[in-house]
């Protein structure tokens, strides 16, 4: 994979009223995502999105505690923490991952709302357009759940990590937790003064490395992310299976317990 080089200032603020596709009216209701399609830019090209809701709380009868079911519902998604899923492989043909890359972590964390936007080749995690697409996409859950999205956390697998790196520098919301596995943030640089600045410094860091990662072999991975975690001055920690394999599948089922701890509750 090419150098990839640090996006400077992000495309603020793409309008609501460029998503289309908007939640449909008992997506509160269910636990089945949302699909937006979110316009990439300026340009023709749209981001297929998948935005799973918390569950709703199961009404004693379909008549008399519908709508106190789906008012219940719509609170708790006022309520609820966002998270945003970027997934791997933003290099392939496949331009609509993210209608359902997301599901796997959504089903661990049901009581999140989780937001998962498809990156696709030139549009990929470190661009403008792309952190733009992410924003988009919050804008539309707030509107959708009448509250603001004034924070998030982050979860990134392979290359998807670099999203979870640029967002944290670029995107118009406050970082709680991150999780990167199977990274490489050398594509971006040098670990040093990617952490030194001020919007890299809120919230947790967590990184799960493995030494059988068959893309980002960990002589070369952990000593970026040991210098990262010195320089960035917060909460940052490397976790590292001499086992671990570079897909979600083998941290998921391996390691379930360092994602619990990684994004909280």
């Amino acid at each position: 994979m090419m150098r990839l080089s640090l996006v400077v200032p992000v495309l603020l603020a793409l309008m609501l009223v460029g998503v289309q596709a908007f939640a449909t009216p008992n997506a509160l209701a269910s636990n089945a995502p949302d699909s937006l399609m979110v316009p990439v830019g300026s340009s023709d090209v749209q981001s297929p999105t998948g935005i799973w809701w918390p569950k709703a709380v199961k009404a004693k009868s379909k008549t008399t505690h519908k709508n106190a079911s789906q008012m219940k519902s719509r609170a708790n998604a006022a309520k609820s923490s966002v998270v945003v899923w970027f997934h791997g492989g933003m290099g392939s043909s496949n331009c609509a991952k993210g209608l359902v890359a997301g599901m796997d972590f959504a089903n661990l964390y049901s009581e999140k709302i989780v937001i998962s936007v498809s990156a696709c080749r030139e549009n990929h995690w470190v661009t403008k357009n792309m952190i733009g697409v992410v924003d988009a996409a919050l804008d539309s859950v707030a509107a959708r759940r009448k509250s603001p999205v004034e924070r998030v956390s982050l979860v990134g697998v392979s290359d998807g990590s670099l999203g979870v790196l640029v967002y944290s520098l670029e995107g118009r919301r406050l970082v709680d937790d991150r999780l990167l596995m199977s990274s490489f943030g050398g594509f971006l640089g040098e670990p040093t003064p990617l952490a030194v600045s001020p919007k890299m410094h809120t919230g947790r860091w967590r990184f799960l490395q493995g030494g059988k990662d068959r893309l980002y072999p960990s002589d070369q991975t952990v000593p970026w992310i040991t210098d990262f975690c010195k320089a960035v001055q917060v909460d940052c920690e490397l976790r590292f299976d001499p086992e671990g394999e570079h897909d979600w599948s083998y941290w998921k089922d391996k390691r379930m317990e360092w994602i619990r701890e990684a994004v909280r509750k």
